[in-house]
């Protein structure tokens, strides 16, 4: 068989954390970063006799998280314990939602290559995360491992896909838009980093045309949008070798090692676990009634689809300048921020999608880190506008802002950067030329076009860029061909 006689067949499990102060069923802080077991107490760690008490906040950013996603929601809720043995599980049971979760039949719609394609959610449940196992090779210490029980009861949302992405590059786009979509509702940090975003890729194949699902790997924890996609394309690549061969795929959850670029095989999983479901005898069911559901929705802010939409609309800008621009909602409020110094929305986009998100790549920064603010950088643009600097010293200003912070007036009285638009000036410096390059003068009078190019460029040389260039060229045609 040939590659392209199958299809892929992805479905995806997020767990995002929840954006509270405290843990879902304690009063210990979810805060990142502290000493090993610092947020801990007795009904975190599972001790004997003690009661949770649900976090009624996580309960509100789950429902916000259901409403931003297009979930019906479910008027009562009940949590189950989920049980299984693991190292950093306490209790030996995890609380989570199975019978009646808080949402389901979702949806997240995919631009991709401009034709929307809408992806289902099955369903998003309210859950607590487990603590997390530290091996000694990583400490210096081998042979032992230890466990950091700070997670333990972090309160999360998993948000389960139907397997309709057919592709990495659409399992990518997926969890950008879904990111996006949380971090707007403010429901969680979605920090990839800090694990507070985390995916989980079943991926299997088929032959095209069969209706029934191939074997599934499920690759686990992956933690980068970039990784996911490397993951999925190589378990693509992988299971396709094996069916080519004649051999089965093997149901196993698999991790993805990004140094070398593969997944390996964790455990295999040649049947469903059975966790033994059953509902938590120390939770009472919750009741969502309309009006916590018109609480909760009233709540949110322009989702990114519809910012996007906005800012075609009212911007003029192109479908794919909104789409980058709407990405993170710190972003947008950055573009909509330049845009009341300067209302020029197609200029600021391109000066935002070029020159500073590339610097802020290049410094590793979010938008939320630049130290150019939206007022400098709508500032420096209208001082291209009005000629007082041109296009090619705007981008030497700007390298400074970055650099210091400083704003774009500051910076060109500092470095003397004022174009020159006095005619009588750039005159002189076009005669100059003229005679330093009587060949090439020649050639644009005798129909040469493209020759102006490089008298221009010698003029902006002979001034250190600060000559205007439309000017300069207007000037130039009107001497040489009168």
């Amino acid at each position: 068989m040939a590659l392209m006689e199958f299809e892929t067949v992805i479905g995806l499990e997020v767990h995002a954390q929840l954006k509270t102060d405290s843990k879902i069923f304690c009063s210990c802080s979810t805060r990142f970063g502290c000493e090993p077991n610092e947020n801990t107490c007795p009904i975190c760690l599972g001790m004997p006799g003690v009661l949770p008490v649900l976090n009624k906040r996580a309960v509100e950013y789950a429902l916000k998280a259901c409403l931003a996603t297009h979930c019906e929601v479910e008027r009562t809720n009940i949590f189950d314990r989920k049980n299984y043995f693991y190292p950093d599980l306490p209790k030996g049971y995890q609380i989570s939602q199975f019978t009646l979760p808080i949402g389901r039949h979702g949806r997240i719609t995919l631009q991709g290559n401009g034709i929307p394609k809408v992806i289902g959610i099955t369903r998003i449940h309210m859950e607590e995360d487990a603590g997390k196992s530290i091996h000694g090779d990583n400490l210096g210490k081998p042979g032992k491992s230890y466990v950091d029980f700070n997670r333990t009861g972090v309160p999360l949302v998993e948000i389960v896909s139907e397997p309709e992405i057919r592709s990495a590059e659409e399992a990518r786009e997926y969890l950008m838009i879904l990111r996006s979509i949380l971090e707007y509702s403010e429901v969680s940090d979605c920090n990839m980093e800090e694990g507070s975003f985390r995916c989980d890729a079943n991926v299997s194949i088929r032959p095209v045309g069969q209706k029934e699902m191939g074997t599934r790997a499920e690759v686990k924890n992956i933690n980068s949008f970039k990784f996911v996609q490397k993951a999925i394309e190589y378990e693509v690549e992988r299971q396709s070798q094996v069916l080519r061969q004649g051999d089965q795929v093997v149901q196993e959850t698999r991790l993805y090692d990004a140094n070398r670029g593969v997944t390996f095989s964790m455990r295999s999983k040649e049947e469903a676990h059975d966790y033994r479901y059953f509902p938590e005898p120390d939770l009472a069911p919750i009741v969502i009634d309309e009006d916590w559901i018109k609480r909760a929705q009233s709540g949110l802010p322009e989702l990114p689809e519809e910012k996007r939409d906005r800012f075609v609309k009212d911007y003029g800008i192109p479908e794919y300048d909104a789409g980058v621009l709407t990405a993170s909602r710190a972003l947008a409020d950055y573009f909509e921020a330049c845009i009341r110094t300067f209302n020029e929305p197609k200029a600021i986009s391109n000066w935002i999608m070029s020159e500073l998100l590339r610097e802020l790549k290049s410094a590793n920064k979010d938008i939320s880190e630049c130290p150019v603010t939206p007022e400098n950088l709508a500032k420096l643009l209208k001082m291209v506008h009005d000629n007082t600097i041109s296009g090619k010293i705007a981008k030497t200003v700007f390298e400074d802002m970055i650099a210091s912070g400083k704003s774009p007036e500051t910076v060109v009285e500092e470095k003397n950067l004022v174009q020159i638009s006095d005619e009588g000036a750039i005159e002189t410096l076009i005669d100059d030329v003229i005679s330093a390059n009587p060949e090439q003068a020649e050639q644009y009078r005798s129909g040469k076009d493209k020759v102006i190019g490089f008298l221009v460029g010698q003029v902006m040389k002979a001034s250190k860029g600060k000559a205007n260039p439309g000017l300069v060229n207007k000037m130039f045609q009107k001497k040489l061909r009168g």
